[in-house]
């Protein structure tokens, strides 16, 4: 058995593992890397991998840094299948499209400011729209939780809850041939524990060696009702003060949870009845449509609300704002609204346009609610800038900078411990973080050889 790495190696976006044996390549995840332009000029690189070699490409999520890249991928040669769980094909099926819509929006941007500049169009999209269109015929098996896939003879592959978004998955994939004889488990994104919406991760199996995510391997969370409470507080004040709250928001369960957030402090009458909330991005839309078809993912007490016909994600004063007049028009509003959009990180997305309109309002808040990478916008207003260059133009920094951390949906530092104790590994592989991160996690394991690989890295299992 052969582990090599590409991607998300000592970094926290694009993750890319590939696993050789059994006669088989099996790539698990092949995500976008996010953040400066350093990191989106790198997504249009050589794989480290002939893509027409690879059998079978296993996927953990449907988050836009684990499956990012599947149009090139099959745009460059990939003939093989790829397996998830039901919802995570569905999931992923939105975020490539909407991936490849913008980037070729972001390429007629481009060449159209080359064009004024030198007379000549530049620029193309890393895939288009058909691209990602073509992929989707490489989707086979839906995998359901706990069931065990056969890949080739004495080669198979099982999912786990990973508690992290819809659909999500730890990957457990044994070998077990005349001439190899072991099991590696990929953590995927494992979620926080005590969320409302998902169940907690389930720990696969006991394996040989673990391809493990690090996000947040060096801090503890805030619990989740205090973050409730600090986001309630800030609306108030932001409302108090006649400005809007904006909250770049991750599209696939971040933005379900807040939906529902907020709809218990209307209901509670922590929150004024007819608050303006707008949804403002088509993929958060389409993803709280696919959360309502897979019951199978939801906590029980969530599932039980949903059988009984209470739809958590509704309150008196949403909308949904699919096309681009409808976004434009949340502007009108100066005070009381609550605009959640994405991206995030604010890399790119209708946020973008949000944050232009009400960085600058010293009576407006902005909630940041996820992780962000570095390079990326979201990251550089969390670090205190001062001034934001949005559209090419400079934005001052006046408005209320807020960060709830309590709202991860990954896991902590002593819930990594934990899970990494329960798999009991012989070896370990630390992805999906900063290095300095990955290096205070590292001292933490115990019984256990711990490897950090770099890009393009392989080993012998």
């Amino acid at each position: 058995m052969r582990l090599s790495f590409h991607g998300a190696d000592r970094s926290v976006t694009g993750s890319c593992h590939l696993l050789e044996c059994a006669g088989r390549r099996i790539l698990v995840d092949c995500g976008m890397y996010q953040g400066g332009r350093e990191l989106a000029e790198e997504n249009g690189e050589p794989f480290g991998f002939d893509p027409a070699s690879i059998d079978f490409l296993l996927l953990t999520h449907a988050h836009l840094d684990h499956c990012g890249r599947i149009p090139l991928l099959a745009k460059r040669g990939f003939r093989g299948e790829i397996i998830a769980t039901a919802a995570t094909q569905e999931l992923a099926r939105v975020v490539m499209l909407d991936a490849a819509h913008l980037q070729e929006e972001e390429a007629r941007y481009h060449a159209r400011r080359q064009q004024r500049a030198r007379g000549g169009a530049e620029g193309a999209p890393l895939y288009t729209v058909l691209d990602a269109l073509n992929s989707l015929e490489f989707f086979g098996r839906k995998a359901g939780y706990g069931e065990t896939l056969e890949l080739a003879p004495g080669l198979r592959a099982s999912f786990h809850d990973a508690g992290h978004i819809l659909g999500s998955a730890s990957i457990r994939v044994e070998c077990r041939t005349a001439g190899e004889n072991g099991s590696v488990v990929f953590s995927g994104d494992l979620g926080n524990a005590g969320r409302p919406l998902l169940r907690p991760p389930e720990v696969p199996p006991r394996a040989d060696a673990v391809v493990m995510e690090t996000t947040y391997g060096d801090r503890l969370h805030k619990p989740l009702a205090p973050s409730i409470e600090e986001l309630y507080q800030v609306l108030e004040h932001t409302f108090r003060h006649g400005g809007n709250v904006v909250i770049p928001s991750f599209a696939l369960e971040r933005a379900q949870e807040l939906l529902y957030v907020l709809r218990e402090g209307v209901e509670s009458g922590r929150l004024p009845r007819l608050m303006q909330v707008f949804l403002d991005s088509p993929m958060a839309i389409s993803a709280t449509e696919i959360f309502e078809r897979h019951p199978e993912c939801y906590d029980p007490a969530m599932a039980k609300r949903f059988a009984g016909g209470r739809d958590p994600f509704k309150l008196p004063g949403l909308h949904f704002t699919r096309d681009t007049a409808e976004s434009m028009a949340i502007n009108r509003f100066s005070g009381g609204a609550v605009i959640l959009a994405g991206a995030g990180m604010c890399t790119g997305g209708r946020i973008r346009h949000h944050l232009r309109h009400n960085l600058w309002r010293e009576q407006c808040s902005v909630v940041f609610v996820g992780f962000a990478a570095r390079g990326t916008l979201a990251r550089t207003i969390i670090d205190g800038a001062t001034s934001v260059r949005i559209f090419d133009e400079d934005i001052r920094v006046r408005a209320g900078v807020h960060t709830i951390n309590g709202f991860s949906a990954h896991a902590d530092r002593d819930e990594l411990l934990a899970w990494h104790r329960s798999v009991a590994p012989k070896r370990t592989f630390l992805v999906h973080g900063d290095a300095a991160v990955m290096s205070q996690f590292a001292v933490k394991l115990e019984n256990t050889q711990v490897e950090m690989p770099e890009l393009g890295q392989g080993f012998e299992l």
